[in-house]
């Protein structure tokens, strides 16, 4: 296999953050894939760093289930998850998250929210999922953000790669592009008001959860 990556150059970056984010990214696009051994000297080599913050960002990878490790035996990219679980862990962590923000966020903030979720909308209406899929994601970090949770920071910082990979090719649950983008206008009027529990019923709904 040819390396597939550049050497490093940091910049003032944390480096086992930026070792990371480039294993982490190199497995969501397939470059290290499903099942591939991973090597710590060999990779190393090709980010042109030390073996310490690689091992480093294996562990992490380790725990957000992007590598499989068998001690001795070997350390692998591993396959992703049923997206059927990861779907629900995501609506469920957004839900919590519109609680969070219609509570807590500012003005401005919930300002900003609302400008993603017009995004959302308008990628529900053209029937796009690639498109619908992004826009989410993008509100949903501004949204997280916005209630000021460090722990579900944390969290989604640390799994939003695995998150990212196990929710390619996702379908959205309401298939018709109407009956969808009527139910998220029904979401953002409940989020601008504030209303938490109905805001996050209806993403529940529009998610399949109820």
């Amino acid at each position: 296999m040819t390396a597939p990556f550049v050497p490093l150059e940091p910049r003032g970056a944390v480096l086992g953050d930026e070792v990371y984010a480039r294993l982490g990214e190199a497995i969501l696009d397939g470059r290290l894939a499903p099942g591939e051994r991973l090597r710590d000297q060999e990779l190393a080599e090709w980010l042109g760093v030390s073996r310490t913050p690689v091992r480093e960002a294996l562990q992490r990878l380790e725990r957000a289930g992007l590598v499989e490790v068998s001690p001795h035996r070997y350390t692998r990219v591993s396959h992703p998850n049923q997206q059927s679980d990861t779907v629900e862990l995501v609506a469920y962590n957004m839900g919590l998250a519109v609680r969070m923000a219609c509570a807590r966020a500012d003005d401005e903030a919930l300002a900003d929210a609302l400008e993603r979720l017009e995004e959302v909308i308008a990628a529900s209406r053209s029937d796009e999922p690639a498109a619908l899929a992004a826009a989410s994601h993008a509100f949903f970090g501004v949204v997280t953000r916005a209630g000021g949770n460090f722990a579900l920071l944390q969290f989604i910082r640390e799994y939003e790669i695995a998150i990212r990979r196990d929710m390619v090719g996702w379908r959205p649950f309401i298939e018709c592009p109407i009956g969808r983008s009527t139910a998220y206008e029904e979401f953002r009027e409940a989020f601008r008001a504030r209303d938490a529990d109905r805001a996050e019923q209806l993403l529940r709904q529009i998610h399949g959860l109820s």
